[in-house]
Formats: structure tokens, sequence, C-alpha cells
């Protein structure tokens, strides 16, 4: 390599590390004209806006860990068959991947704050429609989780582009705060749910619990989005080209088996629990808990990969903590637990982190890093919710978790090996 080569390389390197705090990807970047930053008339107005997309953060993964912590008592009071389980716990995921590309497209034709307030409608909607009785359960939780994980896709793509747009000169504090909420979310849903239930004895109500926070912050965001002007906006169609990049499919393999494993976790890790004897409401705090330490894990996991132009070792060591610690809630002693969901929380939390931080650590501009985030979201979620489905089917199929240990294990040293590679110092294109 020149001196002139490998200079252009440090400073690309240097500048990517730099804007780090701001690791948010504009989803509508490729517009033109431009998008205007939502309208705000004074600061108080803006803080208001802070707080109404960190509410929103706030309700991005209860659907998720809210079922599952309940899923037996839901499985036997509504007599859903074994398959109806695996599409439950898989069908949300998987939509996060099939509406994900859709957002910057709906966000051109009718503005990012319009769509992310339909977004928390059909949200709002589908927590409502999910524990109802349509003839009975199975159509509306079916529906309800469809509408769910649908309006979760729309606000994932969008929501770190509004903060990105809105709060240039906050990114660090906003960006910490809305990712932050996000894994919070999942913390409430797993350590509130059942509790709720057993002091209603009803799982309908421990389910519609959570769709009045949604509505809450729909009515919040609703002035906000009401006023902002639409402008019609088309998509350009320039520069590197990610899926023909073997630096963009190393990041986006290790998105996805991450992913396999993350939801997998708040999918199954609570009825892996209850399944060795833990009772429910011990099984929603060790969730919580690790679902907490997940959050120090993402807090700090990015910045430390930031400090090094390779993060081979980083990524190795998460995945293969994040695979044992669900091997080991799996396998391990039942006394450790706590342990072993602990291991989980911080490997996973970080795992996660340092994923979506590979795309600015291995772009060189905002264009690049928006088609690799589509790419890797796209991708990352649609085929991350194999591993809710491989879960749900080696449990039907064996009637225990044991197999669903053996395989976290291979996919944590599959994580492992991509992570490795992701973490070179090179760059998609």
């Amino acid at each position: 390599m020149t001196r002139a080569r490998a200079g252009r390389r440090r400073n690309a390197g240097t500048e990517v590390r730099q804007s780090l705090p701001g690791t948010l990807v504009d989803a509508e970047v490729d517009e033109v004209p431009v998008p205007a930053p939502t309208q705000v008339e004074s600061r108080r107005q803006l803080a208001f806006l802070g707080v109404c997309l960190v509410l929103i953060g706030l309700n991005l993964r209860t659907v998720f860990s809210s079922f599952s912590a309940v899923l037996p008592e839901i499985r036997a009071e509504a007599a859903l068959p074994g398959w109806a389980v695996v599409v439950l716990t898989t069908l949300p995921v998987t939509l996060l991947g099939v509406f994900a590309p859709l957002a910057p497209a709906l966000a051109r034709r009718f503005g990012a704050e319009r769509v992310l307030l339909g977004a928390m409608a059909v949200l709002t909607a589908g927590l409502l429609l999910r524990p109802a009785d349509l003839g009975g359960h199975l159509p509306a939780l079916l529906a309800g989780t469809a509408a769910c994980g649908a309006a979760i896709a729309l606000c994932n793509v969008l929501l770190p582009g509004l903060v990105k747009r809105d709060f240039p000169h906050r990114l660090g504090l906003m960006g910490g705060l809305y990712t932050t909420a996000i894994c919070a979310s999942a913390a409430l849903g797993a350590g509130f749910t059942y509790p709720v239930y057993a002091a209603t004895g009803e799982w309908t109500l421990a389910l519609w619990l959570w769709a009045a926070p949604a509505a809450v912050v729909l009515f919040l965001f609703l002035p906000v989005a009401v006023r902002q002007r639409s402008v019609r906006h088309r998509a350009i169609h320039e520069g590197v080209n990610v899926w023909r990049s073997a630096v963009a499919w190393q990041v986006t393999l290790f998105m996805v088996l991450q992913a396999m494993m993350s939801f997998s976790v708040f999918a199954w890790l609570a009825p892996i629990l209850r399944e060795r004897g833990v009772d429910g409401a011990t099984a929603g705090l060790i969730v919580s808990a690790s679902i907490v330490l997940q959050m120090l894990g993402s807090l700090f996991a990015p910045a430390l990969a930031a400090r090094f132009r390779d993060q081979r070792a980083i990524n190795t060591v998460v995945a293969l903590m994040t695979g044992a610690g669900f091997a080991l809630s799996i396998f391990g002693p039942l006394e450790l637990v706590w342990v072993w969901a602990g291991l989980l929380g911080l490997g996973q939390g970080s795992l996660t982190a340092v994923a979506l931080t590979m795309i600015m650590l291995r772009t060189r501009d905002g264009h690049t890093a928006a088609h690799l985030s589509g790419m890797m979201q796209g991708l990352g979620y649609g085929l991350g919710s194999t591993g809710t489905l491989l879960v749900g089917q080696l449990h039907q199929g064996t009637g225990s978790f044991a197999a669903a240990g053996i395989l976290f294990l291979v996919v944590g040293a599959l994580a492992a090996v991509f992570g490795y590679r992701a973490g070179r110092d090179r760059f998609v294109g």
C-alpha cells in the first residue's frame, strides 16, 4: 500500500470514528430535495419532540417480550396448537425485514413524521386486537401480531433518521436515550406482564396493558406530525453498490446471526426458564435483568469498538459470550441461572451494538452507510427470524429446548467467524 493510500485510509477511519456518537443512519439520505427538519418554534417544542421520539422507542419491543412472558398461559387457555406458537413468535420478526424496505418510499411520499404517526396508530391497533376473542383467540393473535410487526418495522427505519436530522448537535445524548428506550421496552414487557396476569388471572388483560402507552404516545405525537408540511421527494441512485461488496456481506451476515440470537431471547428465554422449573414471576425478573445488562453492553461496546481500527477481537468475544450465555441458560446449573442470564445480557447487548456500529466503521460516507443499513435491516431481520422459528420447531419436534442450546452454540460460533471477518480494517467499496 502506498503512503498516500494509507493516509487516505487513516483519514477516512478517523472521520468515521469521530462521527460515531451519531451512528444513526438517515433513511432519507438519498432524497432530493433533502428533507427539512421537523418544524418546531422553540426549544420547548424541540424538547417535546425529543421526548416523543424516546417514548416511541419505549414501545418497540414490548410486543415480543410480553407475549413470551405469559406464553404457557396463552397456550393452555387459548388452546393454541404447536404451529401457532411457532408462527406467533416468528411472524413479527419476519415482518421487520419485509416492511423495512418500504419505509423510505413511504417517507418520500407522505413525510417521515406522518408515516411514523401512522405506524404508531397501527401498533396501537395491533396491541388492542391481539388479545381479542373473535370466535377464538387465534385469528386475533395472528392479525394483531402481524400489524405490530409491520408497524415496528417502519419505526425501526424512520426513528433513527428523525433523531439524526432533528438533533444534529445532540446525537450522542439522543442516540443513547433512544436506543436505551428500545432495550427498556423489552425489559418492561418481560418484567411486568406476568405480575399483571398473576394479579388479574387474565392473560388478555396482561397483553392489553401494552396498548395504553402506545396510545398515549400516539396522541402526544399527533400535533407534531399534523403540522409538518408534506413535501414530495424523489430518490437518487448513485454511489457504491453494497450488494456487490464482500465486506457488506460479511457485516450483513454478522447482523443476521446476532438477530437470530437476539429475537430468540425475547421470544423464548422466559419459556425456557419456566420449563426448567422457574416460576413465572421470577422468570420475568431474570429476563428483565438480562435485558437491563443488554442496555449496559449497548452503551459501552460501540465506544470501545471505535477506539480501535480493527474490531475483530471485540466482535468475536461478544458473539461467543452470547452463544454461551444462551446455551448455559438451557444446560447450566439452575442455581447459577442469574449468572448465565447476565452473561447472555452483556453479550447480546454488546453484540447488537457492535453489529450496528459496523455500519459506520465499514463505510466512508452517509450514502453508503444508509444503503448498508437497509441491506442489513432487510436481511438481518428477515433471515434473523429463522432463529425463533428453529427454536420453536426444535422444541415442538423434540419436546425440550436441549437441541436449541446446541443450535445457539453453533450460531454463536458462526457469528464469531463473520464478526472476525467484518471487524477487519476494510471499507465497503
